[in-house]
């Protein structure tokens, strides 16, 4: 490593912290917005994702520029938008809709550590430790002791199953679709890269949900245009960030800062749902975290600065 990339990795900790911050807020959105009942799953991701692409066109520069740049990488945009939108998103719509927000929370906090390990095996210069292992173990504990305390286990019906399944499904995607975006070199910028991956993406969720689902029953009220739209925005936002970065700092460095959206759902929640409250479980596993996040940077900057020596 260079003394560039340990530069870096310094630099993007603002922008990860940024993204997780609106992502962490877009999950209780996602299930705000299905819980109005105007429409199912796959037609809220395709909407949403639609949108989201083409809130990103203005930024694109020239539109002809824009395709050919599109045409020349198609391959690539199209396998990050089936990895990143279509398996992803429809999977974990689908999850928040079936399962328990305490099952779903966990294993969508556990996204770091698929990704750390995916990096391991497809990154050269990103290889598991064991003190990043210790940290994600670490981390993990946190994410559960939250989850625990925000909403305790209930009795798992199949749907329940069903939705701990598809979790999993998406996070593995997740992992995928960062080591494939940092394994790439090509010249696709990421606001051309997300904002075509999550058009053709959402298109094809939206295809999907004409076959599978039933068409809204109304027309959606003030509430579900408003939430519909800060989730495109959010996606619009998080997701070019995290694909500038991924290109810069490794995968699993990155990926670790995912922890603190299980941490700031959680405050969010004591913060806006009535009712909820912080307890102690949830002050520790909050404290796991935050040691997690830090003993992982600390780590992996430790070694890129060996490395640059």
């Amino acid at each position: 490593m260079t003394p560039t990339t340990v530069n870096y990795n310094r630099r993007a900790i603002p922008w990860a912290l940024g993204a997780c911050l609106l992502w962490s807020s877009a999950f209780a959105g996602v299930k705000y917005g299905l819980s109005l009942g105007y429409v199912q799953p796959l037609t809220f991701a395709g909407i949403r994702f639609m949108l989201a692409g083409l809130l990103l066109v203005p930024l694109c520069g020239s539109p002809v520029k824009a395709l050919r740049t599109v045409g020349s990488n198609l391959r690539y945009v199209l396998t990050v938008s089936l990895l990143q939108t279509i398996l992803l998103y429809s999977a974990f719509f689908y999850a928040v809709h079936l399962a328990g927000g305490a099952q779903t929370a966990i294993i969508t906090g556990s996204s770091p550590l698929a990704a750390a390990v995916l990096a391991h095996f497809f990154m050269t210069h990103d290889r598991m430790t064991f003190g990043k292992t210790g940290a994600i173990a670490l981390g993990m504990a946190g994410v559960v002791l939250i989850a625990i305390a925000a909403k305790p286990w209930s009795p798992a019906g199949l749907s329940e199953l069903a939705g701990m399944g598809l979790s999993v499904f998406a996070t593995i995607c997740s992992g995928l679709a960062n080591v494939f975006v940092a394994r790439h070199r090509g010249d696709v910028s990421p606001v051309v890269l997300n904002c075509s991956q999550m058009f053709i993406g959402g298109a094809v969720l939206l295809a999907a949900a004409t076959l599978f689902e039933s068409p809204p029953a109304e027309l959606p009220d003030w509430r579900f245009l408003a939430i519909l739209g800060y989730l495109a925005s959010v996606s619009a936002i998080g997701f070019t960030i995290w694909f500038y970065w991924l290109k810069r700092v490794k995968v699993s460095q990155l990926n670790m800062w995912k922890f603190v959206i299980p941490l700031c759902g959680a405050m969010l929640a004591w913060l806006i749902i009535p009712g909820e409250s912080p307890n102690v479980p949830s002050v520790i596993g909050m404290v796991c975290v935050a040691a997690a996040v830090y003993l992982a940077y600390r780590q992996s900057n430790s070694q890129d600065t060996d490395q640059a020596a």
